[in-house]
């Protein structure tokens, strides 16, 4: 039961589709407090999120099956979020800096979410997650053992009732398999603000190329390496002087910055899948 929610959808645009859900929750006693409509265009699609608050307690199961013939009637998908902080399980390797900033927001109540567990498939971060009071488990992978490893991972979400997975610099592909498993569920951060320097040492090859932008791009997971729909992106600009240190460092801040920003817009519900892409409302 709750007094407060939030209702995001989408469907074919055409006329009625507003009128008809504000009257749904008008009838079922919503205010609401924000609403966001996004018309793509090119799609002709119809994109919606409102925050709604009422005076009586609400059960969002019987809300949302009540609200069934609106939403067929308009080929709807949609979902009725309670309001309160999503459940994140968040995937580390070796690198902390990712880490370190989403316990920090965590703690600090800004970053709009629970962190319930962290998961890795190395031992060396396991001091930063207990210090902060988190559970650290421990999965090692390799190729052989892979599949038990990311069966285990799927058991691990399930046990801490995970919403959403953050990859915060996990340096393991996922199966296809795990991919679809945690479709719209599973944000990665990548070392760039396009799909390029793959592979060992980016920030090497960044210098090689005499890069003037540094950036990072946080994503979707999907088994599409590192081209998942984009959340958000963040850039810093460099110049000459940077060698691949320097690169490295200020790359880290960008990969901090988008990714803690891409978890808080998820768990806010504002970001909505449109196809390859997202729609985020500020």
């Amino acid at each position: 039961m709750t007094r407060s929610f939030t209702l995001t959808l989408d469907c074919p645009n055409r006329t009625g589709i507003v009128h008809a859900v504000s009257a749904y929750l008008v009838e079922h006693g919503g205010d609401i407090e924000e609403y966001q409509q996004f018309d793509d265009p090119v799609r002709k699609r119809l994109f919606l999120r409102t925050k709604v608050t009422t005076d009586a307690e609400v059960d969002l199961g019987e809300l949302s099956r009540g609200f069934e013939p609106v939403a067929a009637d308009f080929a709807m998908s949609y979902a009725f979020h309670p309001d309160r902080n999503a459940r994140v399980l968040v995937m580390v390797s070796k690198q902390g800096h990712c880490l370190n900033d989403l316990i920090f927001r965590w703690r600090a109540g800004s970053l709009g979410a629970e962190i319930v567990a962290v998961v890795s498939n190395h031992d060396d971060l396991r001091p930063m997650a207990e210090a902060a009071g988190l559970p650290f488990l421990h999965i090692p992978v390799t190729p052989e053992t892979k599949p038990q490893a990311e069966a285990r991972l799927l058991e691990v979400v399930e046990e801490f009732e995970a919403e959403l997975v953050v990859l915060a610099r996990y340096m393991q592909v996922l199966s296809d398999q795990l991919c679809k498993a945690l479709h719209g569920r599973a944000i990665n951060i990548h070392h760039s603000f396009l799909p390029g320097f793959k592979g060992a040492k980016p920030y090497h090859q960044a210098y090689d190329r005499g890069v003037k932008l540094v950036g990072a791009t946080a994503h979707y997971v999907t088994p599409d390496l590192d081209e998942g729909p984009i959340i958000e992106q963040e850039v810093i600009r460099i110049d000459h002087t940077y060698d691949p240190r320097a690169l490295q460092t200020v790359g880290r801040d960008a990969e901090a910055l988008a990714l803690s920003r891409a978890v808080r817009w998820h768990c806010e519900r504002r970001v909505l899948l449109n196809g390859n892409s997202t729609v985020v409302f500020p």
